[in-house]
């Protein structure tokens, strides 16, 4: 979380138990990518509860180095990735599914070129106000471009499936991405991965809705 170590780890617990009771919801295998969700964000606001930890004195490099490059491997490389192969775990319908799988490429190139980044380029974290702003270089040539295809993978591929309450999630990455951009520029990375946790909850819903109608179908 963007406020404090204990806010990050408390998020952490919390968002823990509801990724266990959103995968106790689980009827397929595949749905088990899907119901994942919120134990990846479990995990992201524990390492950067890390990186809040590192800045206590005395300053620890390592740990500040380790909980950086964590938090932004969950932020810019594992979501863009896993949540347009989340939509096509949970997708039974051929077409929808197929227009998912459009979404899944983008997020392979989204994700292999933020590795690309991470890797090339050095990546600096500090605490602004009460959020910690993490200095990420990206190549010039694409900085127009890449914004719309982590979009794509992130937020417009939610709102393409047959799930009945799906839209709910989308709907909360889209509400919470616009609201960081404009009240918490400079810190977006951390700021909307705190909004977007709260999309663990939408999850769990999903998981419920298709936990019913299985047992329905089976009346």
């Amino acid at each position: 979380m963007c406020f404090s170590a204990t806010a990050s780890f408390g998020a952490s617990v919390v968002l823990a138990g509801i990724g266990i009771a959103s995968i106790k919801q689980v009827q397929h295998k595949t749905h088990v990518v899907f119901a994942c969700i919120p134990v990846f964000f479990s995990l992201q606001q524990f390492t950067e509860g890390l990186v809040w930890v590192s800045f206590a004195p005395p300053f620890n490099a390592s740990l500040n180095l380790f909980g950086t490059y964590a938090f932004l491997i969950f932020a810019q490389v594992v979501w863009p990735l896993w949540i347009p192969i989340a939509m096509v775990s949970v997708e039974s319908k051929g077409v929808r599914r197929k227009m998912q799988r459009v979404f899944v490429v983008i997020g392979v190139i989204e994700a292999i070129y933020q590795s690309f980044c991470l890797i090339k380029y050095p990546v600096i974290s500090e605490i602004m106000g009460q959020h910690i702003y993490y200095h990420i270089a990206h190549p010039d040539t694409f900085n127009y471009i890449e914004p719309v295809f982590y979009a794509s993978a992130t937020i417009i591929s939610p709102f393409f499936t047959s799930i009945k309450k799906m839209w709910i999630v989308a709907l909360a990455i889209l509400i919470s991405c616009i609201i960081t951009f404009v009240f918490f520029q400079h810190v977006t990375v951390s700021v909307w991965c705190f909004f977007a946790s709260i999309i663990s909850v939408s999850v769990f819903l999903v998981m419920r809705e298709i936990k019913i109608s299985y047992k329905l179908m089976k009346q």
